[in-house]
Order: structure tokens, then C-alpha cells, then sequence
């Protein structure tokens, strides 16, 4: 059984990769057995050194993915150093909070450049490789306001919409290639990007009292499903969002 899960020999890209979510999964891949190139706005020399120290090798490239350019330099980096690409897991993204009344366009654009219109480049880019050897797994980050709408965050909404959507859409086309494309549904995870609801009593309280595991999601929950995702354990599922929530969406 362990071999389904065995990723020896594969290698991955991982976005968003110097802190919270991304490091975690780039570390889960890693400890499974495969090599990673780890991409961010900003260094990620801290996490490289803790992939190496799990035995594979790792590679960085900085690149924001606000400039549709970093595409091609991320997926060259990744076939300079590994020769090919058998996983992408697209997992940059950020976020504003504004109330919809007041939102700025500046922000929803950014917002949408980084968390959709990237995710999809970044599946096309990888996946022409994947194609070439008729294999290749796609994880993307959605979040469960791919299935609820939030507060305060209407671009961050309709940015993970997108990104399950766009899962979809790909699986119907890449499978028949080889390519497994899925996502991933952090619930309330306790990262830099959820500080603001951590740090305010009343919301925190109202987001722990509806979560039946109790607490904040931390970024080795997400470990077994990357894993999972990345690996031949799921050459049969396509196109499926998988919530990792600690029970959220089930109230």
C-alpha cells in the first residue's frame, strides 16, 4: 500500500512556497520522495535547505506571478534543474479585505491575477510538458469559499470559484493525456493570510465554535491530501475539490 503513495523519483513545482500552506506541502511532497522547485515573491533558500534535509533535491526561482512572465520562468526552472515537471501544485495566492461597497479595482485585480488567471497559465505551462510523457498531477489551492461567499472578501470568492471551476474544466480536458487535475479546500488555517480573524476575538470565537474539530487548521493537515493528490493513490480522481476543513462545510 505504501507504494501509492511513494512519490520517489517525481518531481514538483510548488508556488507560494516560502511560509504557511505552500512550505508545508512542498515539505509533505518532499518527505514523500520527490524533488521540488520552490517558488515565491521572496526568498525561499529557508525551505530549500529543509527539503535537502529530508534527503531530495530542491531548487528556487523568485517570481511574482503578478507578471504572466514568471510562467515560463518558474516551468524553466523546474526543467533546468529537473528535466521534467510531474506535479504542479498552484498554491500562491492573497488576499484583501474590504466590504464589497468599498472594494477597489486595483485589489480585485490583483487578487484575480494571482489566485485564477496564474493557476490557470501555470496548469497550461506544466501540463505541456505532462503531455509529452502522458503523466502529470495538478493540485491546486481552492478554499471553501469555492463553496460559500465570505466576508469582506468578494475578489478572494470569486478567485477560488474560479479555481475549482477551472479544475473541472481541465480534468474533462487533460485526462484523457495522463494529467490527474484536483484541488484542495483548506478550511480556517492558521496563517498569515487569516492573522486579521485570528487576532479578533469575536470572529475567532464565532469561526472555532462552528468548526467541530475544535480548532485552526495548521499546515501539516494538508500533508496527506497533497500527498494523496501528487501520487498514483488517486489515478482515478478527477476533478474533485477536497475539503480539508475539520468538518466545516458538514454544520
Amino acid at each position: 500500500m505504501s507504494n501509492l503513495f511513494d512519490l520517489t523519483g517525481k518531481t514538483a513545482i510548488v508556488t507560494g512556497a516560502s511560509t504557511g500552506l505552500g512550505r508545508g506541502m512542498a515539505l509533505a511532497l518532499a518527505s514523500a520522495g520527490a524533488d521540488v522547485l520552490l517558488s515565491d515573491r521572496t526568498s525561499t533558500d529557508s525551505v530549500a535547505q529543509e527539503v535537502q534535509a529530508l534527503g531530495r533535491r530542491a531548487a528556487t526561482v523568485v517570481a511574482d506571478l503578478q507578471q504572466m512572465s514568471s510562467i515560463e520562468t518558474i516551468v524553466a526552472a523546474a526543467l533546468s534543474a529537473f528535466g521534467k515537471v510531474d506535479i504542479l501544485v498552484n498554491n500562491a495566492g492573497i488576499i484583501r479585505r474590504t466590504p464589497a461597497i468599498d472594494f477597489r479595482e486595483e485589489d480585485w485585480d490583483a487578487v484575480m491575477t494571482i489566485n485564477s488567471k496564474a493557476v490557470f497559465f501555470l496548469a497550461q505551462a506544466a501540463a505541456r510538458d505532462m503531455m509529452r510523457r502522458s503523466y502529470g498531477k495538478i493540485v491546486s489551492t481552492a478554499s471553501l469559499l469555492a463553496f460559500q461567499g465570505g466576508i469582506l472578501v468578494p475578489s478572494y470568492a470569486a478567485s477560488k470559484g474560479a479555481v475549482a471551476q477551472v479544475t473541472k474544466a481541465l480534468a474533462n480536458e487533460w485526462a484523457p493525456h495522463g494529467i490527474n487535475v484536483n484541488a484542495i479546500a483548506p478550511g480556517y488555517m492558521a496563517t498569515n493570510n487569516t492573522r486579521a480573524l485570528r487576532e479578533d476575538p469575536v470572529r475567532s470565537k464565532a469561526i472555532l465554535d462552528r468548526i467541530p474539530a475544535g480548532r485552526w487548521g495548521v499546515p501539516e493537515d494538508l500533508a496527506g491530501a497533497v500527498v494523496f493528490l501528487s501520487s498514483s493513490a488517486s489515478d482515478y480522481v478527477q476533478g474533485h475539490v477536497l475539503a480539508v476543513d475539520g468538518g466545516w462545510l458538514a454544520r
